[in-house]
């Protein structure tokens, strides 16, 4: 619940404590605390019993931490056997390698050269710098408008 918390956070809620309800009313505040803790833990745990006497038998191994979207996906990844074999039968770091050598390769055969011609192109060729239009035909610039 509170993991979180540093040593200098810790410190600080106690002080503020002392200053809030001074070292004579201290003690009774941290047992009526610690007493309304109780009384919310023991209220929550009743809750899920109750809840899991009404899911009745199919639901036995339910758990509320269950509900959580993080844990849901972890306990299925880590419990779905076909998952676990995807997962063995998988060497990233051998894929990595062969990607690597093929990209690397010195003996690769060359990459098709692109059409001399632009007309045999089926688009326009991208790599020729278009030209600048003609002054006449730019639109003219507003030093108001923008």
């Amino acid at each position: 619940m509170f993991n979180d918390i540093g040593a200098l956070e810790l410190v600080t809620i106690v002080v503020l404590a002392i200053l809030i309800f001074g070292p004579d009313k201290l003690p009774k505040v941290i047992q009526d605390v610690s007493g309304m803790i109780r009384k919310l833990r023991s209220f929550s745990d009743s809750a899920k019993q109750d809840i899991r006497s009404e899911l009745g038998p199919e639901f036995k191994d339910f758990e509320f931490e269950d509900l959580n979207p993080k844990t849901f996906i972890r306990k299925q990844l880590t419990e779905n056997e076909d998952l676990k074999e995807i997962r063995s039968s998988f060497d990233l770091r051998k894929e990595l390698n062969d990607v690597t050598d093929a990209v690397n390769s010195k003996d690769a055969a060359p990459a098709p050269a692109a059409p001399a011609t632009p007309a045999a192109s089926t688009g326009p060729d991208l790599l020729k710098k278009p030209s600048a239009p003609a002054p006449e035909t730019r639109t003219p610039f507003d030093a108001d408008a923008t």
